[in-house]
């Protein structure tokens, strides 16, 4: 038995990985059919546009992150960190209870503040839960465990969003919207139930509600730790990646593609599967061991075929009569095998620095430099939509040119992280010397 798989018997890992990953499910099936209900809502529905509530929705969802994600790390070190799950879950289901309301009411205003309650949710979970792991899981576990919990992360999201879409397809969209995400959020509460305990990292924490206080001492904290802090930007520019990435697909798949909505989810999920692929791959080269040298790879391959999309989209849009055709259409091959790569690559980037920041990371920190992650993915998310403006609104490129732009742009991410923590490109070369020497001899 390999070790993902007797991770996926241990209780030391199930309860938890089945607990984060209905977390995110349900966050998107939420987020996404209130966002399809939005937009295909009946005239004279909605107070405001439309798309003004479709984007102050994205802006509610991740305006949390910035608030309080460094207050709820300190609390993840404060606290034992299984108690604070559970807690953290049945907030989730309060929550959800009252979004139910809201959509049989189809209240749309009140669905906004109950999204940025959702954010809120979120954001206080995501330090105890990446904080927990290293307690759990043994050395050698840290990398696969990542690896799976990476995977079942980007499919929860896929399967979400995927969910949403069918649903809000129903005549009683908000009826099956309403039963489901109070449905999953007690599942995932039931799950949490069952997660060991991991005792306080650092009780003697002396805790206030000072959220901006709390940022920049956890920034400052983390900062001290080179190393950990270069992961926690590296993760941060695979974010604005994927960002950048999946704000396009829809108007990509359109102008460039000739495909219509349902072909938009055949490129989310390439995009999806190939990142849980990659997360899994990266478990398999590195011998189930935390191998920095995995990052340069990684970023050589979201270098290589983000660029390579800019040549495979054809000249012009292929017309085609039903989602199969889409798939199988012959032009549109190299376009597919760039993206499921580009999640691949993505995969491979960010285990390792995951693993990495929760192995070097002090024990009484690593709950805030899981915030302090947090807060930059956010920055560099909302950053990711204002470089797709500028570039190709302002300067007016292609959504392929703006592809190219971003392959351009990751190599001199990559350059610099590499000369800010030269152990990368230097496990790298001793990696690939070593899998040359294990080919000889074989």
């Amino acid at each position: 038995m390999n070790k993902k798989s007797a991770l996926f018997t241990n209780k030391r890992f199930f309860p938890y990985f089945c607990t984060q990953a209905l977390g995110a499910f349900n966050d998107n099936v939420f987020k996404n059919v209130l966002l399809l209900l939005v937009a295909f809502a009946a005239p004279g529905t909605l107070l405001i546009d439309s798309n003004l509530i479709i984007n102050l929705a994205a802006g509610l969802f991740i305006l949390p992150f910035f608030l309080f994600s460094a207050s709820a790390g300190l609390l993840a070190d404060k606290y034992e960190k299984s108690r604070l799950i559970r807690r953290v879950k049945l907030a989730e289901i309060g929550i959800m209870l009252m979004a139910a309301l809201a959509l049989l009411t189809e209240s749309y205003s009140a669905l906004l503040l109950l999204l940025f309650f959702m954010g809120t949710q979120s954001a206080f979970f995501g330090p105890v839960k990446y904080a927990l792991l290293p307690q759990h899981l043994k050395d050698n576990e840290l990398l696969p465990g990542n690896a799976l919990v990476e995977a079942g992360t980007f499919l929860a999201i896929l399967f979400g969003t995927l969910l949403a879409g069918v649903i809000a397809d129903q005549p009683n969209a908000n009826v099956i919207a309403a039963g489901a995400v109070v449905v999953f959020a007690i599942l995932g509460y039931i799950a949490s139930r069952s997660i060991p305990e991991a005792p306080a990292s650092d009780p003697s924490i002396k805790f206030s509600w000072r959220p901006v206080k709390h940022t920049g001492q956890a920034i400052r904290a983390v900062k001290e730790n080179k190393t950990v802090y270069q992961c926690i930007m590296a993760i941060s520019w695979f974010w604005f990646l994927g960002a950048s990435y999946l704000t396009q697909f829809a108007q990509f798949t359109k102008l460039h593609l000739g495909g219509s909505a349902s072909a938009v989810s055949v490129l989310l999920a390439l995009f999806s599967v190939g990142i849980a692929l990659g997360s899994m791959l990266c478990d398999r080269l590195s011998a189930h061991r935390i191998e920095p040298g995995m990052v340069p790879l990684g970023s050589l391959g979201l270098t290589i075929f983000g660029a390579d999309l800019l040549f495979a989209v054809p000249s012009n849009a292929p017309a085609y009569t039903d989602i199969l055709s889409f798939i199988t259409h012959p032009e549109l091959l190299r376009v597919f095998i760039d993206l499921i790569m580009i999640g691949v690559s993505g995969g491979i980037f960010i285990v390792p620095l995951y693993a990495m920041m929760q192995k070097r990371a002090k024990k009484e920190l690593l709950a805030q430099a899981i915030a302090v992650n947090n807060i930059m993915n956010a920055i560099f998310m909302v950053v990711s939509a204002v470089t797709g403006m500028m570039l190709l609104g302002a300067a007016g490129m292609s959504i392929p040119q703006f592809f190219f732009m971003l392959a351009m742009m990751n190599i001199i991410s990559a350059l610099y992280l590499f000369r800010k923590v030269p152990e990368f490109p230097q496990r790298f070369v001793a990696w690939a010397t070593r899998k040359r020497a294990e080919r000889c001899n074989d």
